[in-house]
């Protein structure tokens, strides 16, 4: 059997980034950048001023104290907008609005509460250093300078800077198209009624959803009994997809027939990691398609599929980061054993006094679906003996691409 990061490495190997399309940037989110992003223009693209109040000139006001305060004549006002700039002699302020251009005969602005203004002039009882409140031309971006890398995923941040750029579309990666096959006697799709001995199709789903997420395009093949002709021909239905996963079948049983017709087809690469949940995982190729063959059991599909089918996806997808994030959390309500596999559980995250806190989501089996509802990671046990008690530090991969709390 392969360990995790093997069998992770023998997959990417197997994987590259698809070519790039251009999108409109209101279509963009979530997208992978194909190129990186040049500044065009600096940002701010002029000097503007930060506050309500009055552009001046500091040394005009130097000397003003309390005891001896400087009034300026007011000459006019400038607002956001404004492409007509006046120009500023000694002694004289203009009113002046937030995000408005700053004159280049002024050198500082003072918000309008510190000043008096009475029958057209301001009086100040404090000097001001020249560039207060003022926000330099390029103070965000400079002209030329890589704002965003190639492999960033965009989202509401990045969006924002590339409509700020003037980016109206933007060079992204191909979507991967995953086709989703699963396969079993047993399986009926979900608005069906159960027959004696039958479950309903719930991995397709959750696939389908998990590939939307990762990035990908899912494409249901359905549901493919344990037949061989059948499954061959299913098999056959995705030779265009750039993944193919499949669902059960890939075990030791005389009805788990992913295998064997992959192997005729194709190729196999490897079978069996050293995890749990997921030990019977398959890997090949149908053609030049990348199959996954993923474990029956919902849990271990699940699990799977994160540690294997997603960063696949990703690498597809040019991404600069293809792993979960890794963080450490105070394990609690648990005493978990080592075992000769890695074990990853569904667990939740709260906080308690600034510590993170991960809690495994109660019953384990890999039959379990309701241990994936409200998991914020996986909490994982690595190979070996002995035990992990409650209060020791564990590592957790990060889940959703957020963080529900609470256990």
């Amino acid at each position: 059997m392969l360990s995790v990061e093997e069998a992770r490495a023998r997959i990417l190997e197997h994987v590259a980034p698809l070519g790039t399309e251009r999108v409109a940037l209101d279509a963009a989110a979530r997208r992978v950048l194909a190129a990186d992003i040049t500044s065009r223009e600096p940002i701010p693209p002029f000097d503007n001023s930060a506050m309500d109040g009055y552009a001046l000139r500091a040394e005009d006001i130097s000397a003003a104290s309390a005891e001896s305060p400087v009034s300026l004549r007011l000459v006019g006002e400038v607002a956001a907008g404004a492409e007509q700039l006046p120009t500023l002699s000694e002694g004289e302020a203009l009113r002046i609005f937030t995000g408005a251009p700053v004159p280049p005969s002024a050198n500082t602005v003072i918000e309008q509460e510190a000043v008096s203004a009475d029958d057209g002039q301001v009086t100040l009882v404090a000097p001001v250093r020249p560039g207060n409140h003022i926000r330099p031309k390029g103070e965000d971006i400079t002209l030329g300078s890589v704002v965003l890398r190639r492999g960033s995923e965009l989202g509401p941040a990045e969006i924002g800077v590339l409509a700020t750029l003037g980016y109206a579309a933007v060079e992204v990666s191909r979507q991967p198209r995953v086709a989703i096959l699963g396969t079993g006697d047993e399986l009926v799709p979900p608005g069906e009624p159960l027959r004696p001995g039958q479950i309903r199709d719930s991995n397709a789903y959750y696939l389908a959803a998990a590939v939307r997420r990762a990035g990908g395009i899912p494409l249901a093949l359905g549901i493919v009994g344990d037949d061989e002709p059948a499954l061959r021909e299913r098999l056959t239905q995705a030779a265009d997809a750039d993944l193919l996963l499949t669902s059960g079948g890939v075990s030791v049983g005389e009805h788990d027939l992913v295998k064997r017709v992959l192997s005729e087809l194709g190729s196999i690469a490897f079978w069996r990691v050293r995890v749990r949940p997921g030990k019977p995982l398959a890997f090949g190729l149908l053609g030049s398609t990348p199959v996954l063959g993923l474990p029956g059991n919902p849990v271990s599909a699940a699990v799977t599929f994160e540690l294997f089918g997603r960063p696949a996806i990703c690498r597809m997808l040019g991404a600069t980061s293809i792993e979960r994030p890794l963080i450490s959390a105070r394990l609690t309500g648990a005493t978990l054993h080592r075992t000769d596999r890695r074990q990853y559980l569904r667990c939740r995250l709260a906080t308690a006094e600034g510590v993170l806190m991960a809690h495994p989501a109660g019953n384990q089996g890999s039959h379990i679906t309701t241990s994936l509802v409200g998991a914020s990671g996986l909490l994982i046990v690595y190979e070996g003996e002995g035990a992990v008690h409650d209060g020791d530090t564990v590592p957790v991969l990060l889940l959703n691409d957020g963080m529900p709390w609470g256990v």
